[in-house]
């Protein structure tokens, strides 16, 4: 896990439409970076959708939100349209990105050892820096969680 301070790793990868982005494009704004392992799946779903949810309280923010899995682009097109995902689903098909935040790595499921993404959530500031780091995030109401850190931090 990244601890706050530290320089956000930049990137640049496609999104659900194949349009590539870089996190060195929003330089200047805080950004929301989620990382999640599987498009269309229980936890995810909630996540996206909550995120999906509070979307306009983070336009008014102008606050960017990046949801990066290993899924190919056509997989983020189908979740995206599924749940009217507003927000970029970013793919990192090999785990590079997901890697560079310390969210990428062995899992173990059912028995099953394989290498996956984790649930865990950053927010960048403007200089580039993690200012909010979140470690295997319950899915539930963790949007709502970031926009009152995020409040937080305008107070300060």
């Amino acid at each position: 896990m990244l601890d706050t301070g530290e320089p956000a790793p930049d990137f640049e990868l496609p999104d659900q439409h194949g349009e590539r982005t870089s996190l060195s494009d929003h330089r200047g704004e805080y950004v929301v970076v989620y990382f999640y392992p599987r498009a269309d799946t229980p936890g995810c779903t909630t996540e996206a959708c909550g995120f999906r949810d509070n979307f306009e309280a983070f336009e008014a923010r102008e606050v960017p939100v990046f949801g990066i899995s290993d899924d190919p682009v056509d997989d983020l097109a189908s979740f995206a349209t599924k749940y009217d995902l507003p927000f970029r689903l970013l793919s990192d098909p090999d785990g590079d990105v997901a890697g560079a935040f310390d969210s990428y790595g062995e899992k173990n499921m059912f028995g099953n050892t394989f290498d996956g993404v984790f649930r865990n959530t950053y927010v960048v500031g403007p200089d580039g820096d993690v200012v909010l780091a979140y470690e295997g995030v319950s899915p539930e109401g963790h949007a709502d969680a970031i926009l009152d850190d995020l409040s937080e931090l305008d107070a300060a």
